[in-house]
């Protein structure tokens, strides 16, 4: 008998770009968790793939006796019950860098939109004011000679790297995880302490995992020590800042912007004050799912549940589950 993959279908993947490189010899179903549809699958279910969510817990692994894999479209896994999967034996796998380049890019659009000012520009322009009638009053920043700080430098922060490089920006970095010297020199960037990339950058750009140790590791001591003229960016997840902090420093001109696609609380509520701020650039948790990444999603996810499938060890799996 074939063995089942369950996509699960939400609004940000699609399922038809799913089923045209979906491999040859497994049985497809498709569902929306948390319907009837989707607890129907579970018993017979051998790989899902999708996102992960808070109720894939230990009854939820019960449920689905014969799941070898939990292969997510997503670079995060902050919603995952990862005690849970580890008790069941199940890999959480995430998508391997598939939107990296998606996210990279994204950063940078955002990088370049607060240094510029482009939402203000584009405003005017629509409205009838020509230049907003106080160009005076309006500093607008180029990125080439800047320094970019990045916080946390795996496949994405690798990636904002070689583009802000292409920028002539200089590049310093924090993570856990050190580059080896030929690997920073042959990258372009210099570690710095966490506190030394706040001091020194004119940009901040966070690509960390939510985990908690990464929770509001961005908060009202660490806006303190950027410079006035500085922009945070943020595309990795809200609440690694501490958002109250974030909207204080903006009032008061700790720093001087912020660009963010993600927030504390997603949907943000319709009176936050982010919203009625003109120093920031806000994009709705869309950095990661251009069209382009649905095709690198599926793919990477199909190629693990054919490892799976084969006997093999799957690859990325998130790093809590690694050598189990």
């Amino acid at each position: 008998m074939a063995q089942t993959i369950l996509l699960m279908e939400s609004p940000i993947n699609s399922i038809e770009v799913a089923r045209e490189l979906a491999p040859p010899g497994f049985r497809l179903v498709t569902a929306t968790l948390g319907t009837p549809a989707f607890h129907a699958a579970l018993p017979e279910v051998d790989y899902i793939i999708g996102l992960g969510d808070p109720s894939m817990d230990d009854t939820f692994y019960r449920t689905a006796p014969n799941l070898k894999l939990l292969q997510l479209v997503s670079a995060g896994y902050d919603r995952c019950d990862i005690e849970a999967a580890r008790r069941a034996g199940v890999p959480i796998c995430n998508n391997g860098g598939a939107n990296s380049v998606a996210v990279a890019e994204h950063a940078v659009m955002l990088m370049l939109a607060v240094s510029r000012r482009l939402v203000w520009q584009h405003t005017s322009t629509a409205s009838g004011r020509w230049r907003g009638n106080n160009i005076a009053d309006v500093k607008l920043f180029e990125l080439h000679g800047r320094t970019l700080g990045i916080v946390g430098l795996g496949s994405i922060g690798k990636k904002v790297a070689r583009l802000a490089k292409a920028f002539g920006m200089s590049v310093i970095y924090y993570d856990t995880m050190r580059l080896t010297e030929d690997q920073a020199d042959a990258l372009g960037v210099r570690f710095r302490l966490l506190d030394e990339v706040l001091r020194e950058s004119d940009i901040v750009s966070l690509h960390v995992p939510l985990t908690p140790q990464t929770k509001h590791m961005i908060g009202a001591a660490q806006l303190k020590l950027m410079k006035p003229s500085a922009y945070l960016v943020n595309t990795c997840r809200g609440p690694v800042v501490d958002e109250a902090a974030l909207i204080a420093a903006l009032l008061d001109g700790t720093i001087a912007g912020a660009g963010l696609d993600v927030f504390d609380q997603e949907p943000p509520p319709t009176d936050n004050r982010l919203f009625a701020m003109d120093n920031v650039i806000l994009t709705p948790h869309l950095a990661g799912p251009t069209w382009d990444t649905q095709y690198t999603r599926y793919r990477n996810g199909f190629d693990n549940v054919q490892r799976v499938a084969r006997g093999e060890k799957p690859l990325w799996i998130i790093p809590e589950l690694r050598g189990d």
